[in-house]
């Protein structure tokens, strides 16, 4: 799920990655996921190392920069870093 203020971002497309701190994947690649008036489907999904994540990252997924990000990035004790590329489909085209 996506903090309602970035939602707006995502159904226009300007936000298209999200960072996550996982134990493990929580999505897969092809799958659809419910967003109010919609879906995401995952693109691609890959760890990356915490150190990848840079400020310009942060911003394409929509927070003002890396502290921003990483308040809401981590789920649970999870300590894996994955990027997750997908894309938004409208209800009329879900």
């Amino acid at each position: 799920m996506f903090a309602k203020r970035l939602r707006e971002g995502v159904r226009e497309g300007r936000i298209t990655c999200s960072i996550r701190i996982w134990t493990r994947p929580h999505v897969k690649v092809g799958g659809a996921y419910p967003m109010e008036h919609g879906h995401i489907i995952v693109d691609a999904i890959r760890p990356i190392a915490l150190g990848d994540v840079t400020g310009a990252l942060a911003r394409r997924s929509g927070f003002e920069g890396m502290v921003d990000l990483l308040k809401t990035a981590k789920h649970g004790s999870g300590s894996n870093v994955y990027l997750v590329d997908f894309h938004y489909v409208p209800p009329e085209h879900a």
